[in-house]
């Protein structure tokens, strides 16, 4: 049987498929489009979507571990649900589903309390899964290098209280030790549930900090006015996911995001290596760019 990858084609999902692949698994990468990515040999790609019930049905069909990530959409519990749904009516037993850190503390936020209904179902229906909750990713931090260079100020509003930033590969390295772990087991293991954090606790100053070391020259903070952002995230996005954006970052202000003690620890010793750091992440994306 084979190991399904939902969001296959995205930053997080084609990690996935690619450290499956490299383990030697059996993947199936659910593809809303055939031939628009290039996946490592071996993969096999299914048409799908998951708002369309029969193609995840006969996806689910040939599959006993399932990996369900969402993207942030209107209806992305409705995704979540059928698609859990749908698995549990195919027998799947071995699921890994990302989430989001702090799911249940960021009320208003609607895709934090989206996921945290879909954490609530896995709970209540007592499905054999782990549940990942990855805080702020590192590579959101592409999107605004080219302000940072040529403007010199870091302008994600992340303010004050502290954000354990994590780098999207190891989420992806996690991931496929999650689902190697479940599907290679006997019979369904017991739930889990793991926050994924970085080593360090950055602020609006200090990820300002380490872009100006890598660069070698000052960077500033932009500030915390997330009525800006918002303004400027609508200019190219959806305006539902801008203000989802602007209660994000009002939450990470207020509450910030924070691994329990232990959970650099804890991840390393299944990574079996250090997190990857931010000053790292910022050179290498320099290097790249």
């Amino acid at each position: 049987m084979s190991i399904l990858v939902t969001g296959a084609t995205g930053t997080i999902g084609s990690l996935v498929v690619q450290g499956l692949a490299a383990a030697g698994a059996d993947v199936k990468a659910l593809v809303r489009a055939k031939g628009k990515k290039t996946f490592p040999a071996g993969v096999t790609e299914l048409v799908g979507d998951l708002t369309d019930v029969p193609s995840l049905r006969a996806a689910f069909s040939s599959v006993r571990t399932l990996f369900l990530l969402n993207a942030v959409t209107a209806d992305e519990v409705t995704q979540a649900l059928v698609a859990l749904n749908l698995a549990r009516e195919a027998g799947i037993e071995r699921i890994v589903y990302l989430s989001v850190i702090h799911a249940e503390r960021y009320t208003n936020v609607p895709h934090f309390t989206g996921k945290h209904t879909v954490e609530r179902m896995i709970d209540s229906m007592d499905v054999p899964a782990t549940i990942l909750r990855p805080a702020y990713f590192m590579q959101n931090d592409l999107t605004v290098q080219q302000v940072i260079r040529s403007h010199g100020v870091y302008p994600m509003p992340i303010g004050s209280t502290g954000v354990a930033m994590v780098d999207a590969r190891d989420i992806a390295d996690i991931a496929v030790a999650e689902l190697l772990r479940r599907d290679k087991a006997a019979g369904p293991l017991p739930r889990l549930t793991l926050d994924l954090t970085g080593p360090d606790v950055l602020t609006g100053q200090s990820a300002a900090a380490a872009w100006s070391a890598a660069l070698g020259r000052k960077i500033g903070y932009g500030g915390d006015d997330v009525v800006a952002f918002e303004g400027q995230m609508a200019q190219f996005s959806p305006s539902w996911f801008a203000y989802d954006m602007r209660l994000m970052m009002s939450g990470i202000q207020t509450i910030g995001m924070h691994g329990s003690e232990g959970t650099v620890a804890r991840l390393e010793d299944i990574l079996g290596r250090p997190l990857r750091k931010y000053a790292d992440f910022v050179k290498e994306a320099i290097e790249a760019a």
